[in-house]
């Protein structure tokens, strides 16, 4: 079997700052490791640089709800008829923050909710074609019943909306296109597989 490549088959000949405002974008030039040996040519690649972040779903094990929030997507226009979107909790991760302190924050300032177990599901690359970000998921437990209203930051423009479903109820909408936005679609499916065993061990903590 040929060599698995690392980061240590890539040179960074240079980065370009293109744009810096609440995003930053570079331009990357650099070449690797070819499978058949040797290395390529110099690449030139613009990269969108969003920092990382998280996105969490909450869920009430005792009256099996989960906690979606709804909020206009300006990259939704130009594909979808309904631009406001069915999410989980999510938030950028800042310096200095943990993912798990990014998760109770943004549960309150988004949802009014507090968090009580964490629990991470997986980590995966947005889209590494083009972006250098990678969402860490998780799921909380939550009392779902005090889930309601509108939350947001005024500061930044957010009007965000609350919903509870029930659990079996928002897994169908991985099947009915309710739900068209990456990082809820993976938490769902997450949720579907491992829902049982999830809240064997969470009654088993408390036991």
């Amino acid at each position: 079997m040929n060599k698995r490549f690392d980061s240590k088959d890539v040179e960074i000949l240079a980065k370009e700052p293109l744009y810096k405002g609440f995003f930053t974008m570079l331009k990357y030039r650099f070449r690797h490791r070819l499978f058949a040996g040797g290395w390529s040519g110099e690449i030139h690649r613009e990269i969108f640089e969003r920092g990382h972040a998280v996105a969490m779903l909450p869920y009430d094990p005792v009256l099996d709800e989960v906690v979606l929030i709804e909020q206009f997507r300006a990259g939704a226009l130009a594909t979808s008829e309904y631009p406001w979107l069915l999410e989980c909790v999510a938030g950028i991760i800042d310096p200095g923050e943990t993912a798990e302190q990014v998760c109770r924050r943004e549960a309150m300032e988004e949802a009014g909710l507090k968090i009580h177990r964490l629990q991470p599901m997986l980590s995966y690359l947005s889209s590494p074609g083009g972006t250098t970000e990678r969402l860490y998921l998780y799921i909380g437990e939550c009392d779902a019943s005090n889930a309601e209203g509108i939350h947001g930051l005024d500061s930044e423009n957010e009007d965000i909306r609350v919903h509870r479903f029930k659990a079996d109820e928002a897994l169908q909408f991985v099947q009915n296109g309710r739900v068209d936005n990456a990082a809820t679609l993976i938490a769902l499916q997450w949720f579907a597989l491992n829902k049982s065993t999830l809240v064997a061990q969470w009654q088993s903590d408390k036991s």
